[in-house]
């Protein structure tokens, strides 16, 4: 079982499917991104490989993810469709391979973990992941794999901060990777982050990705555009003070985005 060190950012590439997405996500290799995220449900799979493949980088210096459809966690899905996602990829192995949401998680778990275990074993992929999980929903895959969960994917920013789950995943040495890490670029709405991005001269959406990072996780921001690429990398560098760290907690709003009916946890 692979136990890797996630890098402070990765690159999402959601609804990226396009020979314009492929050369964003060139140019964003070239600039340092190596920590890709994509899923069945985006269609997007071969895009990614190609990319890789493309950029001439070796594919041992990336990490891969890609996401279980929610129709795709019987056993036997399981196996087939990581197998398709491999071959859209182009790739001998997925790095991380995670359950995009836990839909009847809870009925047919232990089996869909079990069927993830043994691509382990195969060489398939390389480390097991979560997505969209609760707290408890986490504890209960750790409590039934025989392989570490090593992530779960979780909607995660100022207006929602996740305070329960990040202390959570970081006694149970699970990676939070936050989705929507710009707010929808709802960030120019929040008085708090537009004056931190004057005092750094950077926008509201670098602060937040700032943000995500110093409180150790691993925020997965999309874009193809080189100039936002570059930024985005970038924000890296921003280093927030623990008095602006306390200004950012004060402005939680639990506010969701994102939480399909049918399939979304209670929260």
């Amino acid at each position: 079982m692979a136990k890797f060190k996630l890098p402070k950012i990765g690159l999402g590439t959601m609804q990226g499917n396009s020979k314009e997405a492929k050369h964003g996500f060139i140019k964003g290799f070239e600039i340092g991104f190596r920590f890709l995220d994509t899923a069945q449900m985006y269609f997007n799979e071969r895009v990614v490989g190609e990319a890789v493949k493309e950029s001439g980088i070796p594919r041992d210096e990336f990490i891969v993810a890609t996401k279980l459809l929610v129709n795709n966690l019987s056993p036997r899905r399981v196996v087939k469709s990581t197998e398709r996602s491999l071959k859209r990829l182009g790739f001998d192995t997925i790095d991380m391979l995670y359950i995009h949401w836990p839909f009847r998680f809870s009925k047919i778990g232990e089996k869909t973990l079990k069927a993830m275990s043994k691509l382990v074993n195969q060489g398939k992929i390389r480390s097991i992941a979560l997505s969209n999980f609760t707290p408890q929903q986490v504890d209960e895959a750790i409590s039934i794999c025989d392989k570490p969960i090593v992530a779960n994917q979780v909607e995660m920013h100022p207006w929602l901060q996740q305070k329960e789950l990040v202390a959570h995943h970081k006694k149970k040495g699970v990676y939070v990777v936050p989705y929507f890490p710009l707010m929808h670029g709802r960030f120019s709405d929040v008085p708090e982050l537009v004056e931190l991005g004057k005092k750094y001269s950077v926008s509201g959406a670098l602060i937040s990705l700032a943000w995500l990072m110093k409180k150790g996780t691993v925020p997965i921001p999309k874009s193809i555009n080189p100039v936002h690429l570059k930024a985005n990398w970038e924000s890296q560098n921003i280093k927030l003070s623990s008095d602006d760290m306390k200004l950012i907690d004060s402005i939680e709003k639990e506010k969701r985005f994102l939480s399909p009916p049918l399939i979304a946890p209670k929260w």
